[in-house]
């Protein structure tokens, strides 16, 4: 007898499951792949006190701006494009608690924990300012060499949060753009693990195995799934869909003012994912953004 073990979930039922205080890893990269679907509801959400890990983008914008986010761990928080995400810049200067790393200190501290380590000794920010963080510690290699490396300290999640392009019930799932960047391995750093896919399909349309390199981790991590199209917007999620620039201009004048971010929010994050994607001008606008030229 067969069982079948069904993921799926709601975005509402997914961020329910979450709790105060907790580490969440937010995957993709900067405006490419990021999990804005779960995002805003995590936004319109009652939860506070969250520790924020993520290579950034307009997650951490929007979480900041929504008054989430009680430490950022980070590596960079841009749009790409336009260099200096405003919301996490207003959080920053306002004195929103971080800590900076390196990008490799940050791939690092989420593989030592995706490999259940308590650290993994790096060269990466020896010598610079993120080195003198308090709480690193260094170490000194045991063989002939004796160099001097930074002990980078497992980033242990509570939670991951991932966008990927399809998945099944069962939480196997697909990323085809052309960088996972490090979405596998928060997912084997978080204790739960909650997918949005653009579209939820029955196992055999995945391709398996000969799909097999766009599968970047294992159902058995995968703790829930729900079906979210578009869900990456206004980030792209290539091949389905591009940046959306012209609605991250939008989302960057939002920071000009309270009355701009309250406006902003309104239309488009306390709202649910269908309405979301009318506010923005509907599926077909949302296909029609051109691919950016870097």
């Amino acid at each position: 007898m067969t069982t079948t073990f069904d993921k799926r979930m709601s975005i509402d039922d997914i961020i329910a499951s979450l709790s105060d205080g907790m580490t969440i890893g937010i995957g993709g990269w900067a405006t490419r792949r990021k999990p804005m679907a779960l995002v805003r509801a995590l936004a319109r959400s009652k939860l506070k006190d969250l520790t924020v890990v993520s290579y950034g983008g307009p997650d951490v914008g929007v979480l900041a701006a929504a008054g989430k986010i009680a430490k950022l761990a980070f590596a960079f928080v841009s749009l790409d494009h336009i260099p200096i995400e405003p919301h996490f810049k207003k959080a920053r200067q306002a004195g929103l608690k971080v800590w900076e790393m390196d990008e490799g200190m940050l791939h690092w501290g989420l593989r030592a924990a995706a490999m259940h380590l308590p650290f993994l000794p790096t060269r990466c920010g020896m010598a610079t300012s993120v080195a003198e963080h308090p709480g690193l510690r260094t170490i000194r290699s045991p063989y002939a060499d004796g160099e001097e490396l930074i002990a980078m300290p497992a980033l242990r999640l509570d939670a991951a949060l991932l966008h990927v392009h399809r998945s099944d019930e069962r939480g196997n799932a697909l990323i085809l753009s052309p960088d996972p960047f490090f979405d596998e391995l928060m997912a084997r750093a978080a204790d739960r693990v909650f997918l949005s896919a653009e579209r939820i399909v029955p196992t055999e349309e995945l391709g398996l195995p000969g799909n097999a390199r766009f599968h970047p981790f294992e159902r058995a991590v995968v703790t829930g799934v729900a079906e979210a199209p578009f869900g990456a917007h206004p980030t792209s999620a290539a091949p389905d869909y591009e940046i959306d620039m012209k609605h991250l201009r939008h989302y960057v004048a939002s920071a000009e003012s309270d009355d701009a971010w309250n406006a902003y929010r309104a239309a488009h994050v306390d709202v649910d994912q269908a309405a979301y994607v009318a506010s923005v001008g509907g599926a077909d606008a949302i296909l029609a953004a051109p691919r950016p030229v870097y």
